[in-house]
């Protein structure tokens, strides 16, 4: 097959799969660009085998509309990771080397056989703020806490292949992807000969799609997919439906990307586009740079998509060029025009369905209090925190021996943060312009709020110093403290002693402002309250004012020494500022030093010493590193699934129930059973760190799943946290405790939820998490992608309702106890029946059993993916 359409480059040495061969009846040229993809990856890995001709016409002849439900074998080119994420991963994979060993098999044949980029970015944490010894300080907290972790990773990058590391304080995983590690077009020795291909990357965590942006193919999965694809793996999916949105017009002045960002993912949100493909269209594109369109990608699974796509153009070729990858540019526009991939003749494809979005429409924005789609028009925000805190509220309090005010709507965190923004060179700068501007005028941030500047690469420090904004930002004490994903991703440290406790002693409702992409309940900070996503240029006005209830149009955002009133207005950068500086400040020579080494690491990385061995060492006395329990009774042969009977609720929860509120999060409490844990091993609470960065240790996560302290287990009507009740005592305690219970008296349990179920980042801990909690099935009325995918891989069985059903139809309160039927003899999407058992009363109702796919339902049977996988390789 691939010798029928292989083709060479005119003088060149390269090969590569052409589509034209297959374009006799126009089929190819009608497909949206991403299926056209994925069509390329399927005739490359064509081996009658795994990949057959079923699939090649599957795709080939994709039905916009119907797509059918077949499973497509897809292999991506590489495997992106952040150590949140990698470091579960590593050991899993360590503990597979060990299970292999012990049935006989070389620990060697668990090795990675695709290439695998760790990026250690998600551990930093923001200790200390708003000084010039900030940024060298949380590095020296974050090498202090983490040493033991970035032990397991060194061993990692030594001992398996195909493996690399790239060491803490470079930036974030995403951010160097787009700018390092993606080539749009690739080369790889194919049975000797020299194969162009387009770039593909599957990553653990959900924000991977960023490089869309570049015409990189890429999604978020679950770490444990992951695992599996690394290893060798297909990745199964099935043919996607892809929404076309063609774009019209041109941003106006006073409007960021951040803006349009925020619109599109409300805009999307509500069409739904949960598990589709997103491709852009239409002259409009060509008005967005690179960094704008990825900073659009970056949000996919805020708007519920897999993929945010933009197909290469000339924009894509300026971009590498600019980020020192000028043969890179030079191939992709030469395959990308050959092989129909060239973003144009948009006329002729034919999608699911086509959205018109006018980016003239598009007006300034925040996103929040808790939910990255619910839009606000900054024109509004002080109406619509009033609506969410009538009753306002307020105190006086000592704060490095100031007296100041806080009070409901006082902005405690601003940070510029994430991805998503600081790739942006325009919103960045802008930042700094309005910051040059507020210190002119002699204006100064509130003493309460924390302050951070958290660049997603070393690029953006050159650049800012470069214009002379750095000092300015540095007046405000926008100070750089880390080169990672900080405050986005909950690694906001502790807020001052003297605040935490005025929030505390008033109930006040506080803020946080970030220009980051998520802001679920408890994520950011567990003593705010409302999180509202922003512009970097916004995220220095409001810590500039101090609150969110402002309406900047009518109030002033501040006053200068002389009593004269200053608006937003006054300080706001025009667009012809921005591109000026933009325009002599950016060069290729920023990106080829900041990248030449990156891979070497710091002294503190350095000093790191580790045993290389092939199988890994483990530490019984460690806190961080555990070896998992998933493999401790496994056997080579199959037990069929049965039904499930007599289970109990664990959970009864609602709509929009997130990775954060399942997965262990943030910041661990010392009154929660993983802190009773950690101090029972002698862990001061000083040193607890985050439950991310335990995510090695099953012993801390198992204790915090569903130990969000804003989970709403509706069986207890109205408390939040991480509680349920255990029957049949009746008795209120922790989850985790009653969970426990329920697994020593044989008991399964059950997880009943409303729409939207495991939305958020593809944290693998929400689903490994359920399964040791003893959690067999979760019955929900919708479930997002990502999640759904996790819980198949580590053996749970997500359940959907019929459309309209729910359990509330069913009456379901949490006492009854719950049968599952017709789970043996299993099949793709087929309907079960549950039983729910009341005192003397009896309910019964269908739900679909959401294992879409054959592979689905094969991992299912085989208790989760991994288990799969060491099946094989015993076999082999």
């Amino acid at each position: 097959m691939q010798n029928e359409v292989l083709s060479k480059f005119k003088n060149s040495n390269f090969y590569y799969i052409n589509l034209k061969q297959l374009n006799k009846e126009k089929k190819v040229e009608k497909l949206p660009f991403t299926i056209r993809v994925l069509l390329e990856n399927l005739l490359r890995n064509y081996d009658g085998k795994i990949v057959k001709k079923d699939h090649i016409d599957a795709i080939l002849n994709w039905d916009p509309k119907n797509t059918e439900k077949i499973e497509l074998p897809y292999f991506p080119s590489r495997v992106l990771m952040q150590d949140f994420t990698g470091v579960p991963a590593v050991v899993d994979l360590a503990a597979l080397r060990d299970a292999a060993l012990k049935l006989g098999v070389s620990p060697e044949n668990v090795n990675p056989t695709v290439q695998t980029d760790l990026i250690i970015d998600h551990s930093v944490q923001i200790d200390y703020f708003g000084t010039s010894y900030s940024l060298a300080k949380n590095v020296e907290k974050e090498f202090e806490r983490n040493k033991e972790r970035y032990k397991v990773l060194k061993w990692a990058q030594q001992s398996f292949n195909n493996f690399r590391v790239i060491p803490p304080n470079n930036g974030i995983c995403h951010q160097i992807n787009l700018e390092y590690l993606s080539r749009p077009i690739k080369t790889s020795i194919i049975d000797g000969k020299t194969i162009a291909f387009p770039d593909t990357v599957i990553g653990t965590d959900s924000h991977t799609p960023m490089v869309n942006g570049i015409g990189v193919l890429s999604w978020g999965v679950g770490g444990i997919e992951a695992e599996a694809v690394m290893l060798g793996q297909p990745y199964y999916l099935s043919i996607p439906q892809v929404i076309g949105v063609h774009l019209l017009g041109e941003l106006q002045p006073y409007t960021t990307t951040t803006d349009l960002v925020l619109s599109l993912t409300e805009f999307l949100r509500k069409y739904g586009v949960v598990e589709k493909f997103v491709e852009f269209l239409g002259d409009s594109i060509k008005t967005l740079s690179v960094p704008d369109r990825a900073t659009i990608s970056n949000m996919s699974p805020e708007n519920g998509s897999t993929a945010t796509y933009f197909p290469m153009d000339e924009k894509t070729a300026e971009y590498l060029v600019l980020t020192n990858r000028e043969e890179d540019a030079k191939l992709m526009i030469n395959y990308a025009k050959e092989n129909l991939f060239f973003g144009e003749n948009w006329d002729t494809i034919n999608y699911t369905d086509i959205l018109e979005f006018d980016l003239s429409k598009v007006k300034p924005v925040v996103a929040g209090p808790s939910r990255p789609h619910d839009k606000i028009f900054l024109t509004d925000l002080k109406e619509k925190f009033k609506e969410i805190n009538p009753d306002k509220k307020k105190t006086g309090i000592f704060n490095n021996n100031e007296k100041v005010t806080i009070e409901d709507g006082s902005v405690v965190i601003a940070a510029i943060t994430s991805c998503t923004n600081t790739s942006n060179p325009k919103v960045m700068i802008g930042a700094g312009l309005l910051a040059k501007k507020a210190v002119e005028k002699g204006l100064t941030t509130k003493p309460y709020v924390k302050t951070s500047l958290a660049p997603g690469s070393k690029v953006v420090t050159d650049y800012l110093q470069k214009c002379n904004l750095l000092p300015y930002l540095e007046a405000l004490r926008f100070h750089v403290t880390a080169y990672g994903c900080t405050t986005c991703i909950g690694n906001s440290g502790p807020l001052p002693n003297e605040i935490e406790k005025a929030i505390d002693d008033n109930k006040l409702t506080v803020a946080s402002v970030l220009s980051g992409n998520r802001n679920f309940e408890a994520r950011i900070h567990n003593k705010v309250k409302t999180n509202f996503l922003a512009s970097p240029i916004l995220v220095v006005a409001y810590a500039i004012a101090g609150r969110i209830d402002i309406d900047f149009d009518k109030e002033p955002i501040g006053y200068d020494p002389n009593g004269e009133a200053v608006y937003l207005k006054d300080i706001w950068p025009t667009n012809e500022e921005i591109d000026k500086l933009l325009s002599t400040s950016l060069t290729k020579s920023d990106y080829e030093k900041e990248y030449k080494d990156i891979d070497k690491g710091d002294k503190h990385w350095n000093e790191i010493h580790i045993n290389t061995s092939k199988t890994f060492e483990w530490d019984e006395k460690s806190t961080y590193i555990k070896k998992p329990p998933y493999f401790d009774n496994f056997s080579i042969d199959l037990e069929p699934p049965k039904d499930i009977k007599n289970a109990r609720i664990l959970l009864l929860l609602g709509d929009t129930v997130t990775t954060d509120h399942i997965s262990p999060a943030g910041a661990i409490r010392a009154d929660y059973p993983a802190g009773k844990y950690l101090l029972s091993k002698g862990v001061d609470v000083k040193d607890f760190n985050t439950y991310g960065s335990r995510r090695g240790n099953h012993e801390v996560m198992i204790r915090g799943t569903f130990g969000n302290v804003r989970v709403k287990n509706l069986m207890l009507k109205g408390k939040e946290g991480s509680f349920t009740i255990k029957y049949q005592e009746n008795e209120e305690m922790f989850i985790y405790d009653a969970a426990m219970k329920y697994i020593s008296e044989g008991t399964p349990l059950v997880v009943f939820a409303k729409k939207e179920y495991g939305s958020g980042s593809s944290r693998d801990w929400a689903a490994k998490g359920t399964k040791l909690l003893g959690i067999k099935a979760v019955i929900a009325e919708s479930f997002e992608r990502i999640h759904r995918s996790n819980l198949i891989g580590i053996g749970v069985l997500p359940l959907q309702f019929l459309p309209g059903d729910s359990y509330e139809k069913y009456c379901i309160t949490g006492s009854e106890q719950i049968d599952i039927l017709g789970i043996e003899n299993i099949q793709p999407k087929k309907q079960l029946t549950i039983v729910a058992k009341k005192d003397d009363k009896t309910v019964e109702f269908p739900v679909i059993a959401r294992l879409d796919t054959d592979i689905e339902v094969e991992y299912f049977i085989n208790d989760g993916i991994l288990p799969f996988v060491l099946r094989n390789i015993v076999k082999k």
